[in-house]
């Protein structure tokens, strides 16, 4: 089952798209020595480029992608009461925050959950599901809103974009260290690059990327811890605490799995270095753990 986070998916599609067109338009030969060996320092210059490139792209398209995937409208205009009590909670949370009002948009699905993204603190958006409204109170909604603003004010998709440019760089580096070796050891290439090494890099991309994929999971399971932390200063331990045991029994779910890992509750996932979330129990011992 896919884990990926909707930076994390979008990013590695866009770096490989640029690793090919760098590719058919010759852009990325300028790190090659004469006799096809590799510049290493022209090298790291360029994955760098090309690294935090994707990212930033990724990040500056992130709530367009997530209102894509699911659906999600803005409101601009309450019309009723519950969208009202959603824009004036949402204002309030953000206010006391520190960060400027994110667009709040609601999408359709039966399921409890939210998320929030954007390409920085003051340029956000939090989105809850039509079930998280339905099946919720006032007090366990308003935590989980707690919880996705927090996640806007502790910049996590910038913090988030820079750890993913970071591992796209090596990812890339390595990938074509990785290429050349297969050229030169395997198929004896001395003169330039043949096919081997552009496939072998590719290859090597998707391999590296699921691995750097583990430290990006990582740093989204702490950030979870984070945002729980401020929901709890927002609206009470107690309450972000009821909030997560009444997911617990929902298991989150209903979003893409491009989105997934930005949702208030992940989903279960097939290995612990992949979840984008810690498992529920253990952030409600969080919270128990420092309210003492």
């Amino acid at each position: 089952m896919k884990r990926v986070l909707l930076l994390v998916a979008t990013n590695m599609a866009i770096v490989i798209l640029l690793s090919i067109t760098a590719r058919v338009l010759g852009i990325d030969r300028y790190f090659s020595a004469q006799g096809g060996g590799l510049n290493l320092s022209a090298l790291l210059v360029f994955c760098a480029l090309f690294g935090f490139g994707g990212a930033f792209i990724s990040l500056a398209i992130s709530k367009w992608m997530a209102k894509f995937s699911t659906g999600a409208q803005v409101i601009t205009q309450p019309r009723n009461a519950a969208e009202s009590w959603l824009l004036q909670t949402v204002e309030r949370q953000a206010r006391t925050a520190g960060v400027k009002m994110p667009e709040v948009a609601i999408y359709d699905s039966p399921e409890i959950n939210a998320f929030a993204t954007g390409p920085s603190r003051n340029n956000a958006l939090v989105a809850v599901s039509t079930g998280l409204l339905a099946n919720m109170s006032r007090e366990e909604a308003e935590a989980v809103l707690a919880h996705e603003v927090s996640h806007v004010a502790n910049g996590d998709m910038v913090t988030l974009t820079l750890i993913q440019g970071v591992v796209n760089t090596f990812v890339m580096f390595f990938a074509r260290i990785v290429g050349n070796l297969v050229d030169r050891v395997i198929f004896k290439n001395e003169e330039g690059h043949g096919p081997a090494f552009f496939i072998t890099t590719i290859v090597a991309e998707l391999v590296l990327g699921l691995f750097a994929s583990m430290i990006v999971m990582w740093f989204s399971r702490q950030r979870e811890f984070r945002a729980d932390a401020g929901a709890a200063r927002l609206v009470g331990a107690g309450s972000m605490i009821a909030a997560l045991e009444r997911l617990s029994l929902n298991h989150g779910g209903g979003l893409p799995d491009g989105v997934k890992a930005l949702g208030i509750s992940g989903g279960p996932a097939f290995a612990k270095l992949f979840m984008s979330h810690p498992p529920l129990e253990e952030r409600i011992a969080a919270l128990r753990t420092a309210r003492g």
